[in-house]
């Protein structure tokens, strides 16, 4: 039989559960100041909870002075309601009200003290009291404090990116519960998401942090704890940093199979992994179908379009969220303004930044002026950027240099390539991508002397490189492959596909980029060393295992942007960045028009009459591409066209 609360079934309380505005809580404070209520604990603690949200904050702190000997039940509800406001100076207060517990002779900290504490010591300026709070655990609470103590602590870690403390104290929980996983798996997705959306150094290797979300999602299903919509957002969301169509997909079955609700942040993690995956068809298809669409899903599909180069699409949706009533936040503008950055469009990129805060009363940040040096470094616009960095009114960080280095090193300005440098390793001196970035850029112009300088510099300061790694995904296993490497079980079939392929490729004209390999070696061998590069590796142990007419995904660990190779029958005709096929016309003439525009030559000595070239070209308009033009009327524009030929295959 349970035991009840004698306070349960007052009258008074029933009331006060009642209250709507601070006129009905004073009229039943003074009911129970005069029944002799508000003496008790449990009484005084839930006119204190409701008063935190319905009066002010002095007409709160006043019922909790006239308690003559408040508990730690008191004292922990109080704090507990000042930090849920998230103001800093609640928070201010409730770390007062500890301070009390901890110099009063009869109070001690329990179990739920410290989970609101850590809770306000998420962000700024509390998260220097996060560690300290840390110390206060081990000091007054037993070795066996409860899932929330231990869960609270974990959160805090993930937020300040200290995963690796975050996964010991997980490992000191025999038995996690649901809660607990997903702050597991929540820390892991988050710190791999905000190394994927930077424009990361080389030394960032954020696959490592997904592919634990998947092996940790794996051992929760072992545990047989039922996943929820947090769970599978976290588990989305590492797929599409991946390229783990096989199990991204499987995720997005379990959530339809297991009826979980479809919100809005499962929706936007979807939009996410499929765009990641290069089928922006299915992200556009999924994002036109969800019932109600927020920023968030809005931001997730403009930055589809922007890294597949459909930046009218992108800009287009932009407009359309703003016809809808929805504001743009901080997020939206990078995404729009790195649509702009895809295509070229720098002016218009550049007016988006101008209208943040005179249009949309938005501060530019960091983030934003990233953006604006790479839309104007990719535009050649080099000179221009750096003095975008040099004036701007918050000091710039590394990923602003870092970005202005590549801009110079792809434009080949050595002047502010060093400039970036110098900057980069005063800002992060550890980091050996910030120098392998310039030994680039010296390579590229055949200054061995310079390149042998900046591998001394790095020898001399202990930096080393951090091996580039590919990832490949084939019957929902994850192989990775790093450069040269000996160590997978089908390694003889996997040199012989190489071979076969490096074969093909120079038959169908392939020139590999030697300019960029920083030995000053003869060409043949510079050709023998790009041939042996973890990606080609991936690649050839995807075609050995996996069906030929299949898309293969290849993820780098250093690199962000998905590699996607279309495989034909046994023919390797393209290696794209991201996984793009562009579609902007819809009809037979407009798309050889374009195909012209883009440098694109019929080979007409394959046409057998004997015509005039203009005649041979018409002829060329042949039965492919009716079929592509008829499939770019009548599919999607981001939808691939898939063409089938009697004679050939598809």
């Amino acid at each position: 039989m349970k035991a009840t609360n004698p306070f349960f079934n007052k009258p008074t309380l029933q009331l006060l559960q009642q209250c709507k505005n601070i006129d009905t809580l004073k009229q039943v404070h003074a009911q129970m100041i005069t029944t002799g209520l508000i003496l008790h604990t449990y009484p005084l603690s839930r006119i204190l909870l409701l008063s935190s949200t319905l009066a002010t904050l002095s007409y709160t702190l006043a019922i909790f002075s006239q308690a003559s000997h408040p508990t730690i039940f008191i004292y922990n509800t109080l704090i507990t309601s000042l930090t849920s406001h998230q103001q800093n100076d609640q928070t201010h207060i409730a770390f007062s009200l500890y301070c009390r517990i901890l110099t009063h002779t009869n109070l001690k900290p329990n179990d739920f003290t410290y989970p609101s504490l850590f809770k306000a010591c998420r962000s700024h300026p509390w998260l220097q009291y996060g560690r300290a709070l840390h110390t206060h655990v081990l000091k007054f609470l037993e070795p066996s404090y409860d899932h929330f103590v231990q869960a609270s602590l974990l959160n805090f870690y993930s937020i300040i990116g200290k995963v690796s403390i975050s996964r010991y104290l997980f490992d000191q929980i025999s038995h996690p519960d649901l809660a607990t996983w997903n702050s597991i798996l929540s820390a892991y997705a988050r710190n791999a998401s905000v190394h994927c959306n930077a424009i990361s150094s080389d030394d960032i290797d954020d696959t490592g942090l997904s592919l634990e979300v998947v092996s940790l999602f794996n051992d929760m299903q072992k545990s047989l704890v039922r996943p929820n919509e947090v769970t599978m957002v976290a588990l989305i969301g590492a797929c599409g940093n991946l390229g783990a169509f096989g199990q991204g997909t499987w995720a997005h079955a379990y959530v339809l199979k297991r009826s979980l609700k479809l919100n809005h942040y499962i929706g936007t993690a979807l939009i996410d992994f499929y765009a990641n995956c290069g089928c922006l068809g299915l992200a556009f298809q999924l994002f036109d179908q969800l019932p109600e669409r927020d920023t968030f899903c809005y931001n997730a599909m403009i930055r589809g379009f922007a890294i597949h180069g459909h930046g009218n699409e992108a800009l287009e949706l932009f407009k359309k969220m703003n016809l809808e009533g929805l504001l743009p936040d901080d997020v939206t503008m990078v995404v729009t303004m790195c649509a702009c950055s895809h295509v070229g469009l720098v002016d218009q990129g550049c007016k988006y930044f101008d209208s943040m805060k005179v249009e949309y009363g938005l501060e530019p940040k960091l983030e934003h002026y990233g953006c604006l040096v790479d839309l104007l470094g990719r535009a050649g616009r080099v000179k221009e950027a750096e003095e975008k960095v040099r004036t701007m009114p918050m000091k710039p960080n590394a990923i602003l240099w870092r970005s202005l280095l590549g801009a110079a090193r792809v434009h080949g300005n050595l002047e502010i390539g060093e400039l970036a440098l110098a900057h980069l390793t005063q800002l992060e001196p550890e980091i050996s991508g910030n120098y392998v970035l310039l030994s680039n850029m010296y390579a590229s112009m055949n200054r061995w002397d310079d390149v042998k300088r900046v591998r001394k510099l790095m020898k001399d300061h202990g930096i080393h490189k951090v091996p580039g790694s590919s990832l490949v995904e084939t019957n929902g296993a994850m192989h990775e492959f790093i450069i040269g490497d000996k160590t997978h079980p089908q390694l003889e079939e996997i040199y012989l596909k190489l071979e076969d392929m490096n074969r093909r490729l120079q038959e169908y004209g392939h020139m590999p980029r030697t300019k960029e390999v920083l030995f000053d070696i003869e060409e043949e061998e510079k050709e023998d060393a790009l041939s042996y590069h973890s990606e080609r590796l991936a690649i050839a142990f995807a075609l050995i295992a996996t069906d030929s007419s299949s898309p293969i995904r290849i993820i780098k660990n250093l690199r962000r942007g998905l590699v996607l190779v279309w495989i034909t029958g046994e023919r390797l005709p393209n290696i794209y960045n991201v996984p793009t096929i562009k579609r902007d016309t819809l009809k037979l003439a407009d798309m050889t028009r374009r195909c012209k525009e883009y440098g694109h030559k019929p080979r007409t000595r394959e046409v057998i009459f004997g015509t005039e070239e203009e005649e041979k070209e018409d002829a060329l308009s042949h039965t492919e591409r009716l079929a592509i033009a008829f499939g770019l009327i009548a599919s999607g524009s981001i939808a691939p066209v898939l063409s089938y030929k009697e004679s050939s295959g598809l």
